[in-house]
């Protein structure tokens, strides 16, 4: 079922207006974690999606439990509404969603456009780091629905749609990562079977992302419909979240999930099937 627009995606108009209010909390999460420090929205708690989002050991996410400590040290308790966002348009902050989502935390919404729109309309940052006082938070259960492993992935082969939201020089294997990004596979190109659906595509010039007719075109218009199962991925995980974001919550694809392994897997594993060129 879809959800309302409004429960899932706020303006800036709106965080200005109740972004202190009760029972609402701020988090920032950046590509770039030295964002914060150097400025935030004033209330705003700040991610590092590198040490708080991920397991430091294992590749993988965090804990139910680490999760449990992350929100509970963040002063946010089950029932607050969770509003984030970050640079990028939002490519972390929906990563963080995605994981709220994966770990049963409903009340959660992306400030649409996230520091790109906020800084265009001059709007004020802050540099007091907020120290809230640490809550107990429940140890959730993590929801699978959402989220796609890679064995799941190579069984999905022919039957869900995969989109593959990297750019188009990633997706034929001409490069490895985008400019500047470190994580990196040993093999350049995409699954076989992937369209190419660039997450930028989704967004305006402005960071926020596009009125609805127009996002059902673009994924319609690439044969990805809300009829079968839908797998989308990139390189690290967050760009597959900001497009997870767009089918799953603003369009209500009713089986939507983010290969978060995504291509440095992907790209990694022994004997995975690998594609390259522009050719689904």
């Amino acid at each position: 079922m879809q959800r309302d627009r409004s429960s899932v995606l706020v303006s800036t108009d709106w965080v200005a207006a109740h972004g202190r209010d009760k029972g609402v909390r701020l988090v920032e999460v950046d590509v770039d974690p030295t964002l914060y420090p150097a400025g935030h929205l004033q209330g705003a708690v700040g991610w590092n999606w590198t040490t708080d989002l991920q397991d430091q050991v294992r590749r993988d996410i965090i804990s139910s439990e680490d999760f449990a400590r992350l929100m509970g040290g963040s002063g946010i308790g089950p029932d607050d509404r969770v509003v984030l966002y970050g640079d990028a348009s939002n490519w972390f902050a929906a990563y963080a969603y995605w994981l709220l989502t994966l770990y049963g935390h409903r009340q959660v919404a992306l400030m649409d456009g996230g520091r790109q729109a906020w800084e265009a309309e001059g709007r004020p940052y802050s540099t007091e780091t907020p120290a809230p006082a640490a809550i107990t938070y429940p140890v959730p259960t993590a929801d699978s629905s959402v989220r796609a492993l890679q064995a799941e992935v190579a069984a999905s082969l022919g039957q869900a749609a995969l989109v593959d939201v990297r750019s188009e020089k990633e997706f034929s294997g001409e490069v490895l990562a985008p400019p500047g990004l470190s994580e990196t596979a040993q093999r350049g190109g995409h699954i076989p079977g992937a369209v190419n659906i660039p997450w930028s595509q989704a967004v305006g010039p402005d960071g926020r992302f596009k009125p609805e007719p127009a996002l059902r075109q673009l994924y319609a218009s690439h044969g990805v419909r809300p009829d079968g199962p839908v797998i989308a991925y990139c390189r690290i995980g967050e760009r597959s979240a900001h497009t997870w974001f767009v089918l799953h919550e603003l369009l209500g694809y009713p089986d939507v999930k983010s290969y978060d392994g995504s291509w440095t897997e992907w790209g990694s594993m022994v004997g995975t099937a690998v594609k390259r060129g522009l050719e689904s």
